[in-house]
């Protein structure tokens, strides 16, 4: 079985991102990390995937779009980020 993919986009100094990423480690979730080092084409592709969301981190299960840091624990909090963790990728 292979687990849900996970991508998040962040920057190095972004203290959402650096929580984002602990809880997915605390879960034992391994992800895609982009570093948003100011590539445009990293932005613009960033923004397209997430509706328009500007900030960091924009996170993804499977491409779809969580949101970012708050969303995260808030799946979280509601019993439901596990499940999604463990969805099979296409």
């Amino acid at each position: 079985m292979k687990l849900a993919r996970i991508e998040i986009y962040t920057t190095p100094v972004c203290p959402f991102c650096v929580r984002a990423k602990a809880l997915l480690k605390r879960k034992g979730a391994e992800f895609l990390e982009v570093d948003m080092g100011g590539e445009d084409a990293d932005w613009d592709k960033m923004i397209a995937r997430s509706q328009g969301r500007r900030t960091v981190p924009q996170i993804f299960i499977n491409d779809r779009s969580i949101g970012g840091c708050d969303e995260l624990y808030a799946l979280d909090r509601a019993g439901n980020l596990d499940a999604l963790l463990q969805e099979e990728s296409s």
